[in-house]
């Protein structure tokens, strides 16, 4: 009886998710902003109310990364926020119809600047974000304002062997068509052994476009041999350093890039820093990398995408109780 109600449940919420996907939330976009995010938010609360497990998992993995510090109270008030943020990306991406206005108006760019600087020398711009905040809607804005942005990166649904062709059409249809259609061109796909994948990013940069790259992506099995460890959120992580070897092959130079969300939910700051230096062996060049990704999950940690999962921050490296399923793919 415990089995089948809990895949009652199971069911229940994916039939709500689909719907949200397909019908409530390009609906809610058409409403004024303030209220298409008020919706997303109480959508989200009804989902943190009655999904325990994950609300759950989600104060384990807080607690466990960022310390007992942490509270239980606090904790929970973080989870909620994570369910808020993850339902308002969706409207965030719904948004970007047409040339991307609706959502453009409501996002805040600071540090243009270092961008246009960085493409003024004609080597391209490696723009270096972590999976946090509305980084995908954040990179399609930044194209359809005019910087030809290219994205290395998986799209998680290709990944899953057991993954069925119905729902990687599905996702491909609710997300993929929405974010290329304010790309250069579609995504870089790093399948493990491509050698091919730095020779598309490269090309790209020789074009003087611009490069994107979520560089804490949780490694898959046939890509730990290739990891580093480095200091992150007070533990040692293993990433892939594909950036730093990126940046010190092209010359190309590499930017950090980092969007929040406002109290509000609906208004957003993209952050684009200076140059980060790639100088020195790539554990140290990548650390720097690592420290900027390590302060924007301090200040605004309700934003990063991998609280959701404890598989992928065990593949980072980031819970010692726990072990990464080995079949487990990205969490992107």
């Amino acid at each position: 009886m415990g089995e089948a109600a809990a895949k009652a449940r199971r069911l229940v919420r994916s039939a709500e998710a689909i719907g949200y996907w397909l019908a409530e939330a390009p609906l809610f976009s058409l409403m004024p902003a303030g209220v298409a995010y008020r919706a997303a938010c109480l959508r989200a609360d009804l989902a943190f109310r009655f999904w325990p497990e994950k609300r759950s998992e989600i104060v384990r993995n807080l607690r466990q990364v960022l310390g007992d510090e942490l509270s239980e109270q606090e904790a929970a008030h973080l989870a909620r926020d994570i369910f808020r943020i993850r339902s308002c990306e969706v409207i965030d991406l719904m948004r970007l119809r047409g040339r991307a206005r609706s959502l453009g108006k409501l996002v805040e760019v600071r540090g243009r600047q270092h961008l246009d600087a960085a493409l003024a020398a004609g080597k391209g711009a490696i723009l270096c974000s972590a999976h946090f905040g509305s980084y995908d809607c954040a990179f399609s804005l930044l194209n359809a304002s005019g910087f030809p942005v290219t994205s290395i990166g998986r799209w998680w649904w290709n990944y899953p062997p057991e993954g069925s062709s119905a729902v990687r059409r599905m996702w491909d249809f609710v997300f993929a068509r929405r974010v290329h259609r304010h790309r250069q061109r579609p995504n870089i796909e790093p399948w493990p052994g491509r050698v091919q994948v730095a020779l598309q990013a490269a090309a790209v940069l020789r074009g003087n476009e611009v490069v994107t790259i979520c560089s804490e992506a949780p490694p898959l099995d046939a890509e730990l041999n290739r990891t580093i460890e480095v200091p992150f959120l007070g533990r040692q992580a293993r990433f892939l350093p594909g950036v730093v070897t990126l940046a010190q092959v092209t010359g190309a130079p590499v930017l950090m890039i980092s969007v929040h969300r406002a109290a509000d939910y609906r208004h957003q700051v993209l952050e684009i820093s200076p140059p980060v230096p790639m100088e020195g062996e790539t554990a140290i060049a990548f650390e720097r990398c690592a420290t900027a990704i390590g302060a924007a999950i301090t200040a605004h940690p309700a934003e990063w995408d991998f609280w959701f999962e404890q598989d992928d921050l065990a593949r980072l490296g980031l819970l010692r109780d726990a072990h990464p399923a080995t079949s487990g793919g990205p969490g992107s």
